[in-house]
């Protein structure tokens, strides 16, 4: 059957007495085979003083009462449709970040103009052009986020039936970093680790040796690692304090658990307030333990001032340690798809081959070797005291 005309129905302001005038939506349903008009209150002249204002408020309410019976008329439209139908089956992080892009940079700028009005060499010129709020032009990666999101949002039309083709398929960005990624080298993180009290230096350690995601990272809770078979079960993620699913399905594999790690894991969960099975591994006190820590105080009162008194300049973050593990990897010549189980990265170039679900003896080998390169053959917490960091007074590590 074919669609019919997209229906937009009638805006107008309803003038009130008492109250402040507001501004009401005018349209029909098919009930019984009759057509019955409704109306719906948008908003006060308060809320919404212009038109151009309300209209916008109104573009979700128009995809629900034209669902099923009609076509979007515009990328408006589409992307409301888009982020009320497809985007709550992706993770949180996800949906945030998608939503960002749509409401920031596509929908204001081709939100008026019409499916088939897109060309891809307008949208590569526009691309090209997006600038930061400081002026300075977008980074390449930033570029390709955005193009992916107006690419997935014309996939969703073309399963729909709303259009024939994706036009953004032809639209040419370069991914390319700016910068390459910033990790610590081996003798960094040896120091960083020796100078961290217990609570983050078992973090930074499970980080590196693991390369699990920070959302990953502060979402696992006890009931997830089991000691016995030295693995950690991933099945969830955690991005402003909502929790989800892993960002991937490939995500959600048993990982391994060196033990030097185990150590120290032992060790945190003896000192920790919380224990318990349900327990966050790295709960927040100031919560009493009903959400985990903030990723990014940790890095901001722990572990950066501890860098900072090395002299380390680089700009570390969770992901550094992740991608420490995989240069780690590479350069002691890990086989490329056991070190890309271990790192659980879906790579789309390797799209026919199953992955294990089981810990391997080639994953466990493959962790062995990178802490060997990180940490050096003889390493132990234990054995060996802080180091001094070219000063005559030990760092003391920053405490809660």
């Amino acid at each position: 059957m074919q669609a019919q005309r997209y229906q937009r129905g009638s805006l107008s302001i309803l003038k009130r007495k008492k109250q402040p005038d507001a501004w009401m939506f005018r349209y029909y349903t098919e009930e019984g085979g009759r057509r019955v008009y409704k109306r719906q209150y948008v908003g006060t002249v308060l809320e919404f003083p212009k038109r151009r204002d309300a209209e916008k408020a109104l573009t979700q309410l128009r995809v629900e009462i034209n669902e099923g019976q009609y076509t979007p008329m515009n990328i408006a439209q589409l992307a409301a449709h888009y982020k009320k139908d497809e985007l709550p089956r992706k993770a949180f992080a996800t949906v945030v970040s998608y939503t960002g892009f749509l409401d920031s940079h596509i929908v204001p700028k081709w939100g008026e103009s019409a499916l088939s009005a897109i060309k891809s060499i307008e949208v590569e010129k526009w691309l090209d052009g997006i600038q930061r709020k400081d002026g300075k032009p977008t980074s390449p990666s930033t570029r390709a986020k955005i193009r992916n999101v107006m690419s997935a949002v014309f996939a969703h039309a073309i399963r729909y039936g709303w259009a024939s083709q994706n036009p953004i398929t032809e639209v040419r960005t370069s991914a390319k970093r700016l910068r390459d990624p910033e990790f610590l080298t081996p003798e960094e993180l040896q120091t960083l680790l020796k100078n961290l009290p217990q609570r983050e230096r078992t973090m930074v350690l499970l980080d590196a040796a693991t390369g699990i995601r920070r959302g990953e990272l502060f979402e696992l809770r006890w009931q997830d690692l089991d000691f016995e078979a030295g693995i950690a079960n991933i099945t969830r993620s955690i991005y402003r304090n909502v929790v989800g699913d892993t960002k991937t399905i490939g995500s959600r594999k048993p990982v391994p658990l060196h033990p030097l790690v185990l150590d120290e894991l032992k060790q945190w969960r003896a000192e920790s307030s919380y224990r318990a099975d349900a327990d966050y591994v790295f709960a927040s006190v100031q919560k009493n333990g009903s959400q985990p820590l903030q990723p990014d105080m940790i890095l901001k009162r722990h572990i950066r001032p501890v860098l900072a008194e090395m002299g380390v300049k680089k700009r570390i973050g969770w992901h550094s340690f992740r991608h420490g593990l995989g240069t780690m990897l590479r350069q002691m010549k890990v086989d490329v798809k056991v070190a890309q189980e271990l790192l659980r990265h879906a790579n789309p170039r390797v799209t026919l081959e199953f992955y294990q679900q089981a810990v391997t003896e080639e994953k466990r080998e493959a962790q062995e070797l990178a802490l060997k390169g990180f940490l050096g053959p003889a390493f132990s917490f234990s054995t060996q005291k802080n180091l001094n960091l070219g000063k005559k007074e030990e760092v003391k590590p920053v405490i809660n």
